[in-house]
């Protein structure tokens, strides 16, 4: 009996020697973009499920076992998509890439990452309780090539301080989200009132609106809101609308020039030096931002002064105003993807990654820490994430949400308009001449890819 035992616990220790000698190791690198301390659940939910994954592989009889390399930092968007695409052509590319869905049809063409749907179509437990609108930004031809990661919204902000030292009662103030929905606060409200501001001495010149001091998707929701269109749903092909165009450039040439309630060198201003500013609410009356500035701000910025409490005393969001009286506003949800390299050798394992992170509990980690909506119909029952304030008073904008359209000329196309902009606000350009250069640069850039209205 000794013998028999002795044999048994001899086979089993060579048994596992063997898988010990045969276990493969695979690494599987992930690359995201991340604001710390706020956004960085994006890459750390990776680190917290590989060792899920490894027993599942145990389990299931396969002798990889994988090990992690997550790259996370807050590199600007210009510089991470060339560091993709540059390491793409040498082969050497992440398994899992993080992005804007409007990188990838850029990516899509050159070959660099895989479409999904066999994937997905595995694990439908999952993949069905994606929110189904969230699908369309990851559409390039017919198939999917990416899952969503997060979603937001991107509101007009204002200061509650400055609009009650404007005279605003604070019935008119918590009214005003009700009317900017109703299409009663339009766009041009928005400048006179910035402009009473300036007159009346409540904020310096150029500090009534401010957007954005970088190029990003925020631009286009006006583009949209006065009834122009990026891309021609037949032909694929991207589309300006020069009636639409100059109304979009004369509300910046209004703000700016005109109205003087919009700083001519917002473009020259540094990120933390904005979120200081607006975050405050003490300086700036409107400005427009993201829903995720919110959780960056609380921590970040007005921590010392009292965090979430502060900003939700002090300042008020909604949607973007209508461009006229009785129109629809609207708002612009830009989801970040993940998606998988063409250079991958397991692309598999990496999409099993991703599918592992797709859940409630660690979608919701990082929604309500950095203010991003969710991606899950099952988050709306979740109670860590009903609990969150702004998460729920924010949700009702993605039923006036618009996207930035998938071509692989929108990089182009984007800039294009950016460089107008850029001289209307600092008056080199009127809106009608900024218009015609846009024309042209199209034109000359993307030929008869591009559609001029």
């Amino acid at each position: 009996m000794k013998k028999f035992v002795s044999l048994v616990m001899g086979v089993t220790l060579l048994c596992a020697m063997v898988g010990a000698v045969f276990a493969e190791e695979v690494v599987i690198k992930v690359r995201t973009k991340a604001g710390p301390p706020h956004e960085d659940w994006r890459g750390n939910n990776f680190i917290d499920i590989v060792p899920a994954l490894n027993e599942q592989l145990k389990a299931e009889g396969d002798a990889r076992q994988v090990k992690l390399e997550l790259i996370q930092d807050n590199k600007d968007w210009g510089p991470y998509k060339q560091e993709f695409e540059f390491s793409s052509k040498s082969g050497e590319a992440p398994d899992v890439i993080l992005s804007g869905h409007e990188h990838f049809a850029d990516w899509i063409e050159s070959g660099f990452v895989i479409p999904l749907d066999d994937y997905i179509a595995q694990y439908p437990e999952t993949y069905d309780d994606v929110i189904p609108a969230l699908w369309d930004c990851t559409m390039y031809k017919g198939q999917r090539w990416g899952v969503p990661q997060d979603a937001e919204a991107r509101p007009l902000y204002w200061s509650k301080l400055l609009l009650k030292k404007l005279g605003w009662s604070a019935e008119q103030i918590d009214a005003l989200p009700e009317s900017i929905e109703k299409g009663e606060f339009t766009l041009q409200d928005l400048l006179e009132t910035a402009k009473e501001a300036v007159d009346k001495g409540i904020v310096q010149e150029g500090y009534g609106y401010w957007h954005r001091p970088r190029n990003g998707p925020d631009f286009w929701y006006l583009y949209y809101n006065y009834g122009g269109q990026t891309m021609d749903d037949a032909s694929g092909k991207l589309v300006y609308d020069t009636a639409a165009g100059l109304k979009h450039l004369q509300f910046y040439e209004d703000a700016t020039q005109n109205y003087k309630v919009l700083i001519t060198d917002m473009f020259g201003r540094e990120w933390p030096e904005w979120h200081t500013e607006v975050s405050a609410a003490d300086k700036v009356l409107f400005w427009m931002g993201g829903t995720w500035n919110w959780g960056d701000w609380k921590v970040n910025y007005i921590a010392d002064k009292g965090g979430e409490e502060y900003l939700f005393e002090n300042i008020g969001f909604g949607l973007i105003p209508a461009a006229e009286k009785g129109g629809k506003p609207v708002t612009l949800t830009h989801p970040l993807v993940y998606g998988v390299s063409s250079s991958s050798k397991h692309p598999d394992l990496a999409f099993r990654l991703i599918t592992l992170v797709t859940t409630k509990e660690a979608n919701t980690k990082h929604a309500v820490n950095s203010a991003h909506l969710g991606i899950l119909k099952s988050q709306a029952d979740y109670e860590p994430y009903k609990a969150d304030r702004l998460l729920g008073e924010a949700l009702y904008m993605l039923n006036y949400t618009t996207f930035l359209p998938n071509n692989p000329g929108w990089g182009t196309y984007s800039e294009a308009w950016f460089q107008a902009l850029q001289a209307v606000e600092t008056g080199d350009l009127t809106a009608e001449d900024a218009v015609g250069f846009v024309v042209e640069q199209l034109q000359n850039e993307l030929g008869d890819a591009v559609i001029i209205q």
